[in-house]
């Protein structure tokens, strides 16, 4: 299938390392000019020459402003925006949550992609085939005990999404979300590890009971989520907006 993305211009942010740089990867592959950020400096580093990259904390409104600004201006204009940034937040009792940690993964997981898009609507307004993926998660349809903050930030992230396709579909932009499941990798790694951690049971243990709510009894693939993020936002997908899009092998819980 022929995904006409030669020459497109993508951001992508936290694109350095994970689940961003599968996604940066996929592009580059289809011919795509791609700029992207990262807060790891030694990561940044392994990406490709033509990448143009930048360090910058989604944390910082004043930092996403800088990128996005640089980026635009790196790429000449922009087709694809992908709000890929996120971490995973505090594990444990809401009671006993810091409330600096709840701000913190809502600032990343949530309000980072309400900065990006308000810097990149201008310019996706002047494309032939605009798009905004946000990273929400299927912890954003599901819910998710002891991870409440996360689970917060990426129902939001679904909200967010619904309301933008609504109000730039006029613009020919569309805006959907993509849900992982149990994703391959180091942050899944850590939050397994703090949950057995925190019941006192094997990393073996709490990733079976994991598994046990998912029809397809294995990690997700970060190149998957790339796969279907390229299909979104190439021609191919020009009809397809305002929706929420599950990659988790049909998770049912999240345990």
């Amino acid at each position: 299938m022929k995904l006409e993305l030669q020459g497109a211009r993508v951001i992508v942010t936290a694109g350095a390392q994970g689940i961003g740089r599968a996604i940066v990867d996929a592009y580059l592959a289809e011919g795509a000019r791609v700029a992207t950020c990262d807060t790891d400096d030694a990561a940044l580093e392994t990406l490709p020459p033509s990448v143009f990259r930048q360090r910058a904390d989604m944390g910082d409104a004043a930092q996403i402003a800088t990128f996005m600004a640089a980026a635009l201006d790196a790429l000449g204009g922009l087709d694809v925006l992908v709000n890929n940034a996120g971490i995973a937040g505090p594990t444990g009792p809401v009671e006993q949550l810091d409330p600096a940690d709840w701000d913190a993964c809502l600032n990343i997981c949530l309000t980072s992609q309400f900065h990006c898009v308000r810097h990149a609507v201008p310019a996706l307004r002047k494309s032939g085939n605009a798009s905004v993926i946000n990273l929400s998660s299927l912890a954003g349809r599901l819910g998710f005990a002891l991870r409440t903050p996360y689970a917060a930030a990426k129902w939001g992230v679904i909200g967010l999404t619904k309301s933008l396709a609504i109000e730039l579909g006029r613009d020919g932009i569309r805006c959907n979300a993509i849900l992982p499941g149990i994703v391959a990798g180091d942050r899944q790694r850590r939050v397994l590890e703090a949950k057995a951690q925190r019941r006192g049971i094997s990393f073996a243990e709490v990733e079976a009971e994991a598994f046990s709510y998912t029809s397809l009894k294995d990690y997700v693939q970060p190149e998957q989520i790339a796969d279907q993020i390229l299909f979104l936002t190439s021609p191919r997908g020009r009809t397809i907006s305002g929706q929420a899009v599950s990659v988790c092998g049909d998770a049912q819980m999240l345990a």
